[in-house]
């Protein structure tokens, strides 16, 4: 069996290599001819899957190693008999911890707390669950907005988006990227939704850039009613318009999801669904991605001081945010390689079950939190 996998997916020879030959590639180079040379296409969020790239191939299964599926053409491959697999919730945890850390920076950086302040989730999936209990643990009120599961569910625990942008104080997105059907969610945040958030609020994307009109949030931004934004994902990536990178309070090259253990997660899924279609058995090799575990990290100060330096101390979203800012100095034609190689050469981020306080701390206080945002001991 020949399979094509992006350079981006870790431990891929490793893992897919016991269902035949794996050629990898990066996910952007992807080509017709590349996969004309394949029967299974394992990609990322950055490689386009349609009629384009298939049309003559042999593919007959095709599966992305992340949580959004709007490069694929589900409709093409279903009528095509192409079977699809991705690996939704794997790096659910992950996108919740940048949230987490994203606010506890912004906190520290500013002198401020969110304690006490309403959190607006837009979408509340597998990533949006685990923000709404992290924004939780960090005392914030929070507001759910998911008109598919009121729909599903009944409106109990659910808010209107109206509501939301009018009370929050701080508003973040975790929806997939619709741009039709009953709940599109191209634009869902656009000049005239920006003009109705709450006055001094903040605004966190880390679902897909289209989501959020880009340049209606520059001109908001220049205008200075909102706080803030803190971005991981863009319009036009891999080439983010370089005037809203510098007006945003975070940013990040669409990489929130991208712990060491969300995209080892992300790999094992794409093995058992590779197993299940070939019926052949999947075992993980042995001590593959086995990391020495980071015992500690530092509690400095009580209480909320101490929270954000362990959570700030386990994800330095910081550096991230200093890293991108180097997009800033280069000419036009060097930005997308440079976006791109911050994604491939990104750092290891292991996620907060990774990391525990020191022993003998008597505030009881901050390790309820620390336990409650995933921490553990």
């Amino acid at each position: 069996m020949r399979i094509l996998a992006d350079r981006n997916i870790p431990f891929a020879v490793e893992v897919f290599s016991q269902f035949g030959h794996v050629r990898l590639a990066s996910g952007r180079e992807i080509t017709p001819e590349m996969v004309r040379e394949a029967e299974i296409l394992v990609v990322r969020s950055v490689t386009r899957v349609d009629s384009a790239l298939l049309e003559g191939s042999p593919v007959r299964f095709v599966g992305t190693a992340t949580i959004g599926t709007d490069h694929i053409d589900l409709r093409y491959l279903k009528e095509r008999g192409i079977v699809f697999a991705d690996a939704a919730g794997s790096n659910a945890t992950s996108v919740a911890e940048y949230v987490t850390a994203a606010l506890l920076y912004v906190e520290q950086r500013d002198g401020i707390s969110f304690e006490g302040k309403t959190l607006g989730v837009v979408g509340v999936g597998n990533v949006g669950s685990r923000v709404v209990r992290k924004g939780l643990a960090l005392g914030m009120k929070v507001l759910r907005n998911d008109p598919p599961r009121a729909e599903r569910e009944g409106p109990t625990g659910f808010v209107d988006l109206e509501r939301v942008l009018v009370e929050a104080d701080v508003v973040t997105l975790h929806t997939p990227l619709e741009r039709g059907g009953a709940h599109p969610t191209f634009h869902l945040i656009g000049e005239a939704e920006l003009s109705r958030l709450k006055p001094g609020s903040l605004l966190l994307n880390t679902a897909r850039g289209a989501v959020v009109d880009n340049p209606a949030l520059l001109r908001a931004l220049k205008g200075g009613r909102l706080a803030g934004a803190v971005l991981d994902v863009w319009e036009n990536e891999p080439d983010p318009d370089v005037d809203l990178v510098a007006r945003t309070r975070i940013a990040t090259p669409h990489i929130a999801g991208y712990s060491f253990d969300g995209k080892i997660a992300g790999t094992r899924m794409m093995a058992e669904a590779i197993g299940r279609f070939l019926g052949a058995p999947f075992g993980w090799p042995e001590g593959l991605g086995a990391q020495e575990r980071r015992s500690t990290v530092p509690l400095q100060g009580e209480g909320r001081e101490a929270v954000r330096s362990a959570v700030l101390s386990a994800y330095p979203i910081g550096e991230d945010d200093a890293r991108m800012r180097g997009i800033l100095d280069l000419t036009p034609p060097e930005r997308p390689a440079f976006f791109d190689r911050l994604r491939k050469e990104y750092p290891v981020r292991r996620e907060f079950h990774q990391h525990a306080p020191p022993g003998g701390i008597s505030d009881e206080s901050a390790l309820e939190i620390l336990a409650a945002l995933g921490f553990v001991w």
